[in-house]
């Protein structure tokens, strides 16, 4: 419990800071929609004639002159890549940091084991995501609850279900990234989060490529798939699952052999 408080006290201002601008802008866009709701007409039909644009955001299964399809597409949007880019941000300095600070030698003198400190990082990651979820949430859910438009509540929490499954598989492979380096990978973890996104985009309007949506989280947690009452892929879930549960045990395997530099 100890090392855990180390961690989460490391991390709250960058926690903080990063859990209020990405729900405050959440925010602050559910309110500019109640505000318009009216004028999105016409953009919603720019939105409907822009070719394999449309089906890339997602357009042509909803419609943003109704709340759930502006959430579907425009919020997350913002909270899919603001919240996934903290994830790797998190994952990708929390093992490079102690020998980048040169702390891992006196870290390492403590009465625990490599994997016993590793467990409680991953812990301290987890609850960190947790956190940053809980005040998104409730920011999102309380501008809703403000402008009281129809809402569908369901596939709002199912949304953010598999958007925490995607936080969780980013910030496991930028986890491993950081077992490996001897120095945050910050560049490269954010990096990581746009190359997937981007897949997510192309896979969905380039037919010979479809398969890439079984290895980016963002297909997954799709918002316009969420609120059409889209069946979850089954394989894309398992295939998550099974990155999160690699990525985390090879960033034990290294990190248990690898030679720490003081």
């Amino acid at each position: 419990m100890i090392l855990i408080k180390h961690e989460l006290r490391q991390s709250f201002k960058s926690l903080l800071i990063w859990s209020i601008s990405v729900g405050l802008i959440c925010y602050g866009c559910i309110l500019l929609y109640g505000g318009m709701a009216g004028q999105f007409s016409q953009v919603d039909d720019v939105y409907k004639n822009m070719g394999d644009l449309t089906k890339a955001m997602g357009i042509d299964k909803v419609s943003i002159t109704t709340l759930n399809g502006y959430f579907a597409t425009e919020i997350v949007l913002m909270f899919g890549l603001g919240s996934a880019m903290f994830a790797s941000m998190m994952g990708a300095s929390s093992l490079a940091k102690e020998e980048e600070g040169h702390t891992s030698e006196f870290l390492f003198t403590l009465p625990f084991r490599r994997s016993s400190i590793l467990t409680y990082k991953l812990l301290a990651l987890i609850l960190s995501l947790m956190f940053f979820n809980a005040v998104c949430i409730g920011l999102e859910a309380l501008a809703v609850w403000q402008i009281d438009l129809d809402f569908s509540w369901k596939y709002f929490l199912t949304y953010h279900a598999l958007a925490f499954l995607m936080q969780l598989e980013i910030a496991s492979l930028a986890f491993a990234i950081s077992a490996l380096s001897s120095k945050k990978q910050i560049g490269l973890s954010i990096g990581l989060v746009l190359i997937l996104y981007v897949m997510d985009i192309f896979c969905r309007i380039i037919p010979d490529i479809k398969n890439l949506k079984y290895w980016t989280p963002y297909y997954l947690a799709n918002g316009s798939d969420v609120f059409t009452a889209s069946k979850i892929n089954g394989l894309a879930f398992g295939i998550s699952l099974t990155l999160i549960l690699f990525s985390l045990l090879g960033a034990f395997l290294i990190y248990e052999r690898k030679d720490l530099t003081a």
